[in-house]
C-alpha cells in the first residue's frame, strides 16, 4: 500500500512502518500518485496569534487538497491536538478557538466526502502529559513537532486505527463465567452468594457485564466456554435479579466439564469461523495458558486479578481487538444471525435430499449493484472474508468507488433471507470491464450462508446480467491461500474453462455469447 503524507513538520519516524513519501512542509503543490493519502498537520508552536492564523490557513489548504484528490482514494485526516499553548488569557484563547474551528472543518469534510476518514489524534495525545508531547531539543534542531520517543507507541496506535478504518476486527468474544462475569463459583457458593451488583466487588462485575453487553450491540458475537453445570447456569440467568447478560445474548454455549480448547474448537465449527476471529476472557491463568498453547490463533489477554481493574482491562482489549470505523445493519444483528444459522443446520438433518431442504427454506436472494450504503458493507466483507473468497483482495469503500469510477467496474451484493430470518448482505462480486471483455476481480460469500448452494445461484445470476449487458469474454482467477482451499474447484464446477495454473493462481475463461445460463428455481430473486 503506497501512501503520500501531507505534513507541516518532521514526522517521518512516526510512519516508518508505512510505504510512504512525504510532502514538503505546508506544501500542497504536488499530488503524486498513491493508493492512499494522509493529512497529518500538527498544532503550530508559534505565538498564539500567529499559530491561530496558521490553523485557519491550514483549513484552506486542506479543503483544496480534498477537492483535488476527489472521492475515489482514501484520505485519512488527523484532527489537531493542542501541544503548546500559553493560556494567559483564559476567556478567549485564539489558538484554542482556531483548533476547534479546524477540527470542525475536518468533521464537515468527512460528511461531504465518503473517502475521507477521520483519525482522532487526541485519542493518542491524551495518553501523555503535555510536556512530554514536545521535546524542544528536537524541535529546534530538526522541526520535529512531536517527541520522537513516542514513535513506537504512535506506530502501534496508528496500526489499530488503520485496522478499524479497514473494518478489520475480531468477531467473537468467548467468556468464562465464574470469577469472570461474576465473583464467586456458582456450583460451590450458590446463586444467592455470587458477587454481582450491590457493593464492591459485585458492582465491578456488574459494570463489566454492561460493557460486554454494549459491545455485543456493536456487532461483536458473544459465546460462553465455562466448566459448570449448564442447568444451574441457565437457572441463574433466569432468576438472578442483578445479572445483566442472559442466555439470549450468546450465540454459542459450551457449558460442561470438557477441555476448554476442545470446546472453543467446537464453537468455531458451530459458528463456521476461523480461530483467529476469537478473543477469550478467563480469570484462570492455567486455562488461559492452555488456550495459548493449543489454540495460538485465539487472542487471550491476561485477565486482571482485581475486579476494580476490569473497566481499564476491557477498554484496552475492546479498542485493540474490536474497534471499527463504522457499522452496517448486518453488523448490528450478528447474534441472531448466527443463532438462525444453527437452526437451519439442525433442520437440515430431517431432509432426505439437499434439494428438498433448500426448497423448504424459502430462500430469497436480493441481488443488486452497490449503493452509497451497501458499498461500506461490501468493503467490510472483502476485509474479513477468508474461506469462500476466490482472490482474497482487500478493499476499502474508497477503493471500491475507484473501481467503479475508473475501471468501469460493477459490484453486485447478495442479501439472503429465508424462513428463519434475514442474513443481510452476505455476498459480493466485483467485476472490472473493458469493452465486451470483463474480469471477476472478487467473488466472496459469508460462511454463514454456505451449505445451501447459494454461491452457484449468485454467480449464475451475475453471469446472466453480464450476458444481457453484452459481455462476451469473462475471465476469472483463483488465488490459493491457507484458508480458501474449499473454493479451489469452484470455477470448474460453474462451467468455466481452465486456462492455466502457474503455481500461484489458476486462471479461467467463459464465453458468455456461447453459454446457456439458467437460474435455479429453488430460490426467489429480487433485483
Amino acid at each position: 500500500m503506497r501512501y503520500f503524507i501531507f505534513r507541516n513538520a518532521t514526522i517521518e519516524r512516526f510512519f516508518a512502518d508505512l510505504n510512504a513519501t512525504f510532502s514538503g512542509y505546508e506544501d500542497v503543490s504536488q499530488l503524486p500518485e498513491a493508493e492512499r493519502y494522509i493529512w497529518f498537520y500538527l498544532s503550530p508552536v508559534d505565538e498564539n496569534e500567529i499559530a491561530s492564523k496558521k490553523m485557519r490557513y491550514y483549513i484552506d489548504l486542506l479543503r483544496m487538497t480534498v477537492n483535488r484528490i476527489g472521492n475515489n482514494k482514501m484520505f485519512l485526516i488527523f484532527t489537531v491536538s493542542e501541544f503548546y499553548n500559553i493560556k494567559t488569557l483564559l476567556s478567549d484563547n485564539p489558538l484554542t478557538a482556531a483548533i476547534k474551528e479546524y477540527n470542525a472543518a475536518v468533521e464537515e469534510l468527512s460528511r461531504q466526502f465518503d473517502n475521507v476518514k477521520i483519525v482522532n489524534f487526541s485519542d493518542f495525545t491524551d495518553r501523555y502529559p503535555s510536556e512530554k508531547l514536545i521535546d524542544w531539543r528536537y524541535w529546534f534542531i530538526s522541526q520535529m513537532g512531536i517527541n520522537p520517543t513516542l514513535a513506537n507507541g504512535f506506530a502501534s496506535w496508528f496500526a489499530s486505527q488503520i485496522r478499524a478504518i479497514e473494518l478489520k476486527r475480531k468477531k467473537v468474544l468467548i467468556l468464562d463465567l465464574d470469577n469472570t462475569l461474576w465473583g464467586g463459583i456458582l456450583g460451590e457458593d450458590g446463586m444467592e452468594n455470587l458477587k454481582i451488583g450491590g457493593d464492591y466487588p459485585g458492582n465491578a462485575f456488574l459494570k463489566f457485564q454492561h460493557l460486554i453487553l454494549e459491545l455485543s450491540r456493536e456487532g461483536v458475537i458473544l459465546a460462553v466456554c465455562s466448566k459448570n453445570n449448564e442447568d444451574e447456569v441457565k437457572e441463574m440467568w433466569q432468576k438472578h435479579p442483578d445479572n445483566v447478560l442472559k442466555e439470549e445474548n450468546f450465540a454459542a454455549l459450551k457449558i460442561n466439564w470438557n477441555n476448554k480448547a476442545d470446546n472453543i474448537r467446537e464453537i468455531a465449527q458451530d459458528l463456521n469461523l476461523g480461530l483467529d476471529s476469537f478473543v477469550f476472557f478467563d480469570d484462570n491463568p492455567r486455562e488461559r495458558e492452555l488456550i495459548k498453547t493449543y489454540l495460538p490463533e485465539v487472542f487471550v489477554p491476561d485477565f486482571p486479578e482485581k475486579p476494580y481493574d476490569l473497566p481499564v482491562f476491557f477498554k484496552n482489549v475492546a479498542e485493540q481487538c474490536f474497534s471499527i470505523y463504522n457499522l452496517t445493519a448486518e453488523d448490528l444483528d450478528k447474534t441472531q444471525q448466527y443463532k438462525a444459522n444453527a437452526a437451519r443446520a439442525s433442520m437440515q438433518k430431517s431432509f432426505a435430499s439437499m434439494t428438498d431442504y433448500i426448497k423448504s427454506l424459502n430462500i430469497v436472494l436480493d441481488i443488486k449493484s452497490v449503493n452509497d450504503l451497501s458499498i461500506i458493507r461490501a468493503a467490510a466483507m472483502t476485509q474479513k472474508t477468508n474461506q469462500f473468497n476466490l482472490t482474497t483482495k482487500r478493499y476499502t469503500d474508497a477503493d471500491l468507488r475507484n473501481i467503479i469510477a475508473n475501471e468501469n467496474g460493477i459490484i453486485y451484493t447478495v442479501s439472503v433471507a429465508d424462513r428463519f430470518g434475514d442474513s443481510g448482505i452476505t455476498g459480493v462480486c466485483i467485476i472490472k470491464r473493458v469493452g465486451v471483455d470483463a474480469e471477476i476481480d472478487t467473488l466472496l460469500l459469508s460462511c454463514r450462508i454456505l451449505g445451501k448452494e447459494i454461491e452457484y445461484a449468485f454467480i449464475n445470476y451475475v453471469l446472466k446480467q453480464l450476458q444481457q449487458n453484452g459481455t462476451v469474454k469473462l475471465t476469472a482467477t483463483y488465488i490459493p491461500t491457507l484458508k480458501n482451499a474449499q473454493v479451489a474447484e469452484f470455477f470448474d464446477k460453474c462451467g468455466f474453462t481452465f486456462v492455466k495454473n502457474d503455481g500461484e493462481r489458476k486462471e479461467y475463461v467463459i464465453y458468455l455469447d456461447k453459454t446457456n445460463i439458467t437460474l435455479s428455481e429453488n430460490y426467489s430473486y429480487i433485483s
